[in-house]
């Protein structure tokens, strides 16, 4: 059974950090792209950043680039997401993904087939 959980969530002040974990299992991942999105309430899915499983390409959306930081252990099967110098607009709940597909889709959530639970991320002012 392929499963993504995820930890690290939790309640920070602004300007803090949180890394968020996500452990995959069930399935060789070598050749997925592993992403996080993040849901605000009443908004929709967005996309934070990707990293593919094989060559650790990477991409982050702009409103966190210079701030987070995705990165993978393949000992472990798990991929991080170092989140730094948080703040307020930044609370949501934080959803880790894995999917295939060309670079071009590799921030559009419906190229993501799998998804863990999400954990809460709360930055407070």
């Amino acid at each position: 059974q392929v499963q993504l959980v995820e930890s690290g969530g939790g309640l920070v002040q602004a300007g803090g950090s949180l890394r968020l974990s996500c452990a995959a299992s069930g399935r060789t991942f070598s050749s997925y792209t592993m992403g996080w999105f993040r849901q605000a309430p009443g908004k929709e899915r967005d996309f934070v950043a990707a990293i593919r499983w094989g060559d650790g390409y990477t991409r982050y959306a702009d409103s966190v680039k210079g701030r987070f930081t995705i990165s993978r252990d393949n000992a472990k099967d798990t991929v991080y997401l170092q989140m730094n110098s948080l703040k307020p607009l930044d609370t949501a709940v934080y959803y880790c993904a894995a999917g295939l597909g060309p670079i071009a889709t590799i921030s559009n959530y419906r190229r993501y087939d799998t998804w863990g639970q999400g954990t809460q991320v709360t930055v407070s002012s």
